[in-house]
């Protein structure tokens, strides 16, 4: 599986933790534009893999917010739980072993690999057997 392309202008990916869209994909892009009055575009759902002691199997929301949005909703996002990828594939968060490899190209302003610190190329990630 490939990484979902982001129109122009939704670089900023999300992560959304344990959180389940389904097929009301309309009701999340409504009520982020209701709640937060940010615009999203609606990546996809990755379940988490097993390692560091769990069992992997969560369902994660990733999608993108419009970057005249960021401003207005970085701070209440918080209050979800929601991370920014960079954020949520940090070494301190697990790395890259939470997620398929491929995720590291969802990055926007962090061009390193989370898990080893080597440079992220393609929609593959770093390659490295360290990570996943």
């Amino acid at each position: 599986m490939k990484n979902v392309p982001r129109p122009d202008g939704f670089h900023q990916v999300c992560v959304w933790p344990g959180t389940i869209v389904g097929e009301d994909v309309e009701g999340l892009v409504q009520f982020m534009l209701t709640e937060f009055d940010t615009r999203i575009v609606y990546l996809e759902e990755i379940k988490t893999l097993p390692g560091d002691g769990g069992p992997g199997g969560r369902n994660d929301l990733f999608f993108a917010v419009h970057h005249n949005d960021i401003p207005k909703f970085a701070v209440p996002r918080l209050g979800l739980g929601i991370r920014w990828i960079e954020d949520a594939i940090a070494p301190v968060n697990g790395g890259c072993a939470l997620y398929p490899r491929r995720v590291q190209a969802y990055r926007g302003w962090l061009t390193e690999c989370g898990g080893c610190g080597t440079s992220i190329d393609g929609e593959e990630g770093c390659g490295s057997d360290e990570c996943n």
